[in-house]
């Protein structure tokens, strides 16, 4: 990373692990992200916290406006704020150009709906061409390489009570 992307801060932000009743994450297809190795780029929910929004709002908000859907709890969120840099090639034009990478407080969720409640093109600015349920240990692998790091402390913070949540 040259010096000066490690000037840049880093984008306060959100990550959601919504989990259903069988103890599946939801996960989302990126919607125009391809590169040498993936053509799809699956994750999470996450988006940026908003100025003067607190962390729970902005993941309840990220998650209706990703997935499409309110129908969720919360049940846990992370003891830390888990940090990825961008890759240098994309640094200075992905997250508009102001930013190094993201800092994230990750939340779990109890997904408390049915299937038919989430709509990914329900926001004016879907993010995600196709959804699905995932085992919590696909995510590691499905995820861009540069945020796989975030994804396994997530993981590992998490898959106690995801494994409490589908015991239910």
């Amino acid at each position: 990373m040259s010096a000066k992307s490690t000037e840049l801060p880093y984008r306060r932000c959100v990550g959601i692990m919504l989990v259903n009743s069988d103890g599946k994450v939801w996960i989302g297809d990126r919607i125009g992200y391809s590169d040498d190795s993936h053509d799809t780029a699956w994750q999470m929910p996450q988006g940026g916290i908003d100025k003067g929004e607190e962390p729970e709002a902005a993941a309840l908000r990220e998650l209706a406006e990703e997935a499409g859907t309110d129908k969720a709890e919360i049940i846990r969120e992370s003891a830390h704020w888990y940090n990825y840099d961008l890759p240098k090639e994309i640094v200075g034009k992905a997250l508009k150009g102001k930013f190094r990478g993201q800092t994230q407080r990750w939340f779990l969720l109890r997904f408390t709906g049915e299937d038919s409640d989430i709509d990914i093109a329900a926001d004016d600015h879907q993010e995600f061409s196709a959804w699905r349920w995932a085992d919590i240990d696909e995510l590691e692998h499905l995820i861009v390489p540069f945020k796989r790091d975030v994804y396994a402390k997530v993981v590992s913070e998490f898959r106690d009570a995801v494994k409490d949540l589908a015991d239910a």
